[in-house]
């Protein structure tokens, strides 16, 4: 007997497109396919894969998503999460969470947005087997966010991006008339005491602003800017979480984090609010 279809992501069905011929997308059973016969099957855990041609190569392995979920479970980043749940419009119908891994700040947006339905895109097929299941209106999809993503034009009402690769020109593609992208980065001194402590971990852009600015003013209005900042008291497992769950684990040698103790760090980022222009 086949396991049912996740209601969150049949909800998703009239905006989806095929990948590679952007026809609209139907389900029968457990697969999605287009009229031209290209079709996509779900995955036992729930999310669908729709990447073409050769697989992307994803920034978290299985041991990556294991402490992205860990850490998070202990809600070391709640305030953050907070921060993004009062920033996002109370308007908001559809959420398209880039890069959006465990699905762990759509579904705190999605506790707040009551009638909202989510969509986490990710690459790292272990990070949606979490994603799947975060939030009862939260689908999960994989899909290469430098290619041009597989929906409709406006037809997401906000786009999340939270510590993820940005693709502005689709952003406001895929947004309605109105339409907000909602971006978190790290500010340059982001946990400055965990990269002082762990040689090898990778450093922050001080041109990220004015990078980020650059890609976004020709296609987005800046509407609000907030700086989230707090101190974080971590315990030596937390830590190793923390740098295991970031780009940076692919640099820093295993016996740096066996040497990391309990201690503190500042959680230091930037979340800002722009509409489509």
């Amino acid at each position: 007997m086949s396991r049912p279809v996740p209601a969150a992501l049949t909800s998703w069905l009239e905006v989806l497109e095929c990948p590679h011929c952007h026809h609209p997308l139907g389900l029968s059973d457990r697969t999605l396919s287009c009229p031209s016969g290209h079709s996509f099957d779900l995955a036992r855990a729930g999310y669908v894969s729709l990447l073409t041609g050769a697989p992307a190569t994803s920034g978290d392995d299985d041991t990556m998503a294991r402490a992205r979920d860990s850490f998070l479970a202990t809600g070391a980043y709640a305030p953050l999460r907070e921060a993004i749940a009062e920033l996002a419009p109370d308007t908001t119908g559809r959420v398209l969470d880039i890069g959006g891994g465990t699905g762990y700040y759509l579904a705190g947006l999605l506790d707040e947005l009551k009638q909202a339905r989510g969509l986490v895109v990710d690459t790292s097929v272990r990070a949606l087997r979490f994603a799947a299941r975060a939030h009862e209106r939260a689908a999960a999809a994989a899909w290469d966010v430098f290619t041009r993503f597989p929906l409709a034009d406006g037809s997401v009402d906000l786009v999340l991006d939270v510590f993820a690769p940005r693709n502005p020109s689709e952003f406001a593609r895929v947004l309605a008339p109105g339409g907000h992208l909602l971006v978190v980065r790290p500010a340059v001194d982001h946990l400055a005491e965990l990269r002082a402590a762990v040689p090898g971990m990778v450093g922050l852009d001080p041109r990220k602003e004015e990078r980020l600015h650059t890609v976004l003013d020709p296609l987005f209005t800046t509407e609000e800017v907030r700086e989230v900042r707090f101190p974080l008291a971590v315990s030596a497992q937390a830590a190793r979480d923390l740098v295991a769950m970031t780009p940076s684990a692919r640099h820093v040698a295993p016996d740096a984090l066996e040497e990391l103790v309990d201690g503190s760090v500042t959680v230091s980022v930037v979340a800002s609010l722009h509409r489509r222009r």
